[in-house]
């Protein structure tokens, strides 16, 4: 994790299940975030290392964007962990979005452990040249 990678604590009902140990149950890791806004939209850069596809979750409700991953961290057989801060990290993130990004056309990928969202803005928030008629 980076200096700016945070942990936190969460509520129980989070998405822990109840054989996890409860100490481990209210870690949330708050994952670095880089975004970078130009006329076109906006394009966010999360760092989530060791998520597989199949563990991130993308939602957009309200006008909030919502990422949520779970890190799988493998364990080779026949080997006991002697030290563990975070077993198995539960990132989350919460984004408010403005109301010029269209958040119907969202494009995600994950590569590498870095998810890339690109949030297109909408045809009418985007600055146009205005022609001037002379005469």
């Amino acid at each position: 994790m980076s200096e700016m990678t945070q942990v936190v604590e969460h509520p129980q009902s989070a998405v822990a299940s109840p054989q996890e140990d409860k100490a481990a149950r209210n870690l949330m890791v708050l994952p670095p975030v880089d975004i970078v806004e130009d006329a076109n939209g906006v394009t966010l850069w999360a760092d989530l290392p060791g998520v597989p596809r199949d563990k991130l979750d993308v939602s957009v409700h309200d006008g909030n964007l919502r990422i949520e991953a779970e890190a799988v961290v493998p364990m080779p057989a026949g080997l006991r962990v002697q030290h563990a801060e975070i077993r198995q990290p539960h990132f989350a993130r919460a984004f408010s979005l403005s109301p010029d990004l269209d958040a119907t056309k969202i494009e995600a990928n994950l590569q590498d452990g870095v998810l890339r969202l690109t949030i297109p803005r909408r045809e009418e928030a985007r600055p146009r040249r205005i022609a001037i008629n002379v005469g």
